[in-house]
């Protein structure tokens, strides 16, 4: 018997079902695929297809598809169908046409579901207390990020973690069904906004007289925008190129509040294009409960990559950020002070390097240090030496006392 695997056709919704539906569904049809994620949860054991073709829920026996995970049968077509909300609710993809006998795969169209089904199920995991394994393991998680990446990340092959964090979280961040102006839970717990001053300049070519005729104009006048974020770049000094009188190379360090003084608003940084060059400075105008910051150590060109070997030195509890926020923001945000809960760190070449992470454990308030399979007890003193990478801070829930110093 030759049977078909490919999505539901949109173009056979209810008519009630709005336009916008109808045409997310025709271009789904243009780019199905003979690949299934969900393949592997189908559940042969529970299938049984001598029953009478009605829908579980409605007896209607109109266009009933039979789900090949629980094996009950649901009348289809269309957002607002018994099947449909099925499989949303339960996470079942997979089910029959009883009638034409051709495999659909629910909800239609969106790879990206395996990613937050993945994910979710290596969080269910990990914080369920009844685990009797004292392990968990990140296998179908991360062939899952394989598949949803079209092999951009890879389990074979180190890839970058800013890079990596980007896309995840703006991955499930539309795979929940964000957008740009509907929130998410990722957006609610990382999501920031700034304000960017922005400030055209002339080309360096030109006479004097011809800058000074141009700054006066509007094109070359300071514009404002708003902007969200989540995370914030932290740049770092210019590494020294020349070792010292003792023939060691200086590792510099500098202090976060430093590279934080970026988003004060007053300081300015000279940003280049191809064309045109720019001033920007950036004042915060919202925090987010989770605050991440990525230092940036890796500089790219078109021959090799660079490493910042920069050495950061930061309090790990009590990091307050009232000052880099508008005038306005510092009156709404009550609760302005951050402490670290994990620091990722890179060490060694930037093509050969390795990574590791410090989390903090809340129940006994201790830190630990994880690198692949190796997990250890560390202090804290010790997470201030490392080159920190990507840094994510809590929002204290409550003010705290002066007992609580900063390490």
């Amino acid at each position: 018997m030759m049977v078909s695997l490919k999505r539901e056709r949109e173009d056979e919704v209810d008519d009630d079902d709005n336009e916008e539906t109808v045409r997310r569904g025709r271009v789904v049809e243009d780019k199905r695929s003979r690949h299934c994620p969900y393949l592997d949860t189908i559940n042969r054991s529970v299938l049984d297809f001598d029953f009478e073709k009605l829908c579980s829920i409605s007896l209607s026996h109109i266009n009933v598809y039979a789900c090949l995970i629980c094996g009950k049968y649901f009348q289809g077509r269309g957002l607002k169908s018994h099947a449909y909300t099925h499989s949303v609710q339960f996470t079942h993809h997979v089910f029959l046409n009883l009638n034409t006998l051709k495999f659909y795969c629910l909800p239609p169209g969106d790879i990206m579901f395996l990613l937050v089904q993945r994910f979710g199920e290596l969080m269910r995991k990990l914080w369920n207390p009844r685990n009797f394994k004292a392990h968990v393991s990140p296998h179908e998680m991360l062939q899952a990020v394989v598949l949803c990446s079209k092999k951009n990340f890879q389990i074979t092959k180190q890839g970058d973690a800013v890079d990596f964090m980007t896309w995840f979280l703006n991955a499930l961040h539309g795979a929940l069904g964000g957008t740009k102006k509907k929130p998410s839970i990722l957006t609610k717990v990382f999501q920031g906004s700034m304000r960017i001053f922005t400030k055209k300049l002339p080309h360096p070519d030109l006479m004097p007289e011809e800058k000074e005729a141009l700054l006066v104009t509007e094109e070359y006048q300071e514009q404002m925008s708003e902007s969200t974020f989540l995370f914030l770049t932290l740049d770092l000094p210019t590494a020294p190129l020349y070792k010292d009188e003792k023939e060691q190379l200086i590792i510099p360090q500098v202090p976060l509040f430093n590279i934080l003084a970026k988003f004060n608003g007053n300081t300015e940084k000279e940003y280049k294009t191809y064309k045109e060059n720019f001033l920007k400075r950036f004042q915060l105008t919202k925090l987010p409960p989770y605050l991440v910051f990525c230092i940036k150590r890796f500089t790219k060109n078109n021959f090799f990559v660079e490493k910042n070997p920069t050495i950061v030195n930061f309090p790990i509890t009590n990091v307050d950020l009232r000052e880099y926020l508008t005038e306005e923001a510092q009156v709404s945000e009550k609760n302005t002070t951050y402490d670290l809960v994990a620091n990722i760190v890179h060490d060694g070449k930037p093509t050969e390097g390795a990574y590791r992470i410090h989390v903090l454990h809340h129940g006994t308030g201790k830190w630990y240090e994880m690198q692949d399979l190796q997990v250890i007890d560390i202090l804290p003193q010790m997470i201030t030496l490392s080159e920190a990478y990507i840094q994510i801070w809590k929002r204290q829930e409550r003010d705290v006392t002066n007992n609580h110093a900063a390490v």
